[in-house]
């Protein structure tokens, strides 16, 4: 099952460049990702969440004879969940850009590097070795560099790629030498077995902040953010909606699997740093966020803020932070996709992301301004949507590990409300400005992008358990880990 996972996608792209038109590029990129959507759905189904440790284990290996040398995938609750979360936002990214990307000799490579980035995305979150998730977890850059560097918008978008790619490559050669320092001190990077091997507390302090080093980029958590508002200002649609949907959400997956599972001595020690990082990470982006004028740099600031969030819960040690953690990882991960469809909305009719320009579009557009409201209070964590239960568990847990820093970064939530009010006002309500000619309201193909999200946030708020059931077992085993 896992394999199939991996390989429907590589088997698009065969078929991509097979295909002798646009159309049918695309048809096929389509139909490719919603299969493997269905084929996670199965997945799901077949899942036994009362199951102890990873289901569906098995071992790819290079040739019959030496298993060893294979590749050893299975699943638990948590990356069943992130496994999900991927295969939904792949066919988002593509209809997303279904007509933005018309250059005939790009479209092809365009569909390829998502297919390509989807396989490689579900390989980080299934694979059981050290070496290969780190491996996966680098790959993604690839693909990500081609995309935002070719059909990004803007004449920075060069410096956007690069700034992306050197964060990120500098802070993952800590990493790098720090499993490789595993390997060499306990001779496996299986991580199955890692998990019942205790280091000596010096060691792992050391190679605790290796980890993180990397980790804490990718997050991002201040003062390594600085990557991310470029990259998804310079990115296309389709861009940011991967950026803030899934591969900002592989370093908490990296956290779990990582620091919290094989480090667990440092990740106790080093917990009153990670809360520091974590509240002026929240409070700094927050105002920031006040004083920007780019629609698309407001929802980039709001994602490293909701981030530390996560990050606080995730480090609380105890099994309603940790659940809120991952719960708000995923919520985030449709709520903030579905605010940059928002934006790219009104970039495709107006050309234009600078809050100055927009005023007045309830008057001409309802149906947009409606579904941007929802979106607006989920990202403030309103109750009834995923964001208010994963925000709650991860504070409430928090609480109890340090209630000083966790008020602090809860004050994050009051100013979260007003960046979005004013936001959500500046642009709907108001005298429509003269400068905005008359234009369609969404499409149907807009429309059909925003539905599911809308409806998974609202699931998540109403009924938590679809997730959290899967989560009770692995976290519990994380905590026992722990304590």
């Amino acid at each position: 099952m896992i394999t199939s996972l991996l390989v429907v996608p590589l088997l698009g792209v065969f078929g991509i460049l097979l295909s002798k038109d646009n159309s049918t590029s695309k048809v096929i990129a389509l139909s490719t990702s919603l299969f493997n959507f269905t084929l996670s759905l199965v997945l799901l189904g077949l899942f036994d969440s009362n199951q102890p440790g990873f289901q569906f284990t098995q071992s790819l290996a290079i040739h019959p004879g030496a298993p060893s040398y294979g590749v050893l995938v299975g699943v638990d609750g948590i990356s069943l969940l992130f496994v999900l979360l991927t295969t939904l936002i792949i066919p988002t990214c593509i209809l997303a850009s279904w007509n933005t990307i018309k250059e005939h000799e790009l479209l092809k490579y365009f569909l390829i590097a998502y297919l390509v980035l989807e396989s490689l995305l579900i390989a980080v979150f299934v694979v059981l070795d050290l070496i290969l998730f780190y491996v996966c977890f680098e790959s993604v850059l690839i693909p990500m560099f081609l995309i935002i560097g070719i059909w990004g918008h803007g004449i920075r978008r060069i410096l956007a790629t690069l700034m992306l790619f050197l964060y990120t490559l500098f802070g993952s050669l800590f990493m790098l030498l720090s499993i490789l320092t595993i390997a060499m001190l306990t001779g496996s990077t299986d991580y199955q077995l890692l998990t019942t091997v205790e280091l000596e507390s010096t060691a792992q302090y050391v190679l605790w902040l290796g980890i993180f080093l990397a980790l804490a980029i990718k997050t991002p958590l201040v003062p390594f953010h600085l990557w991310l508002p470029k990259a998804h200002a310079e990115a296309p649609l389709d861009g940011s909606i991967i950026l803030a949907g899934v591969i900002i959400k592989m370093a908490i997956y990296g956290y779990i699997r990582m620091l919290i599972s094989l480090l667990p001595d440092a990740t106790a020690y080093f917990t009153p740093l990670v809360y520091t990082l974590c509240v002026i990470s929240i409070v700094y982006t927050t105002f920031t966020t006040l004083r920007q004028i780019d629609l698309k740099k407001i929802i980039a600031y709001s994602s490293i803020g909701h981030m530390g969030i996560c990050v606080v819960g995730l480090f609380s040690n105890t099994i309603q932070g940790m659940e809120g953690s991952i719960l708000l990882v995923i919520a985030h991960g449709l709520v903030s996709p579905g605010l940059f469809i928002c934006v790219g909305v009104l970039y495709e009719r107006y050309h234009s992301r600078l809050l100055k320009y927009f005023r007045g579009l309830a008057i001409s557009h309802p149906v947009f301004c409606t579904a941007f409201f929802i979106f607006t209070l989920a990202n403030m964590a309103v109750p009834l949507t995923g964001n208010f239960v994963g925000e709650f568990l991860s504070f409430a847990g928090a609480f109890q590990r340090n209630p000083l820093l966790t008020s602090l970064g809860a004050s994050g939530m009051v100013l979260t409300a007003a960046y979005s009010i004013w936001l959500y006002n500046r642009v709907c309500f108001g005298v429509q400005s003269q400068f905005l000619i008359r234009t369609p309201d969404l499409s149907r193909r807009e429309y059909y992008l925003i539905l599911p999200l809308l409806f998974l946030t609202f699931l998540l708020g109403i009924a938590p358990n679809v997730a959290l059931e899967l989560l009770h077992l692995p976290v519990s085993n994380l905590l026992y880990i722990i304590l």
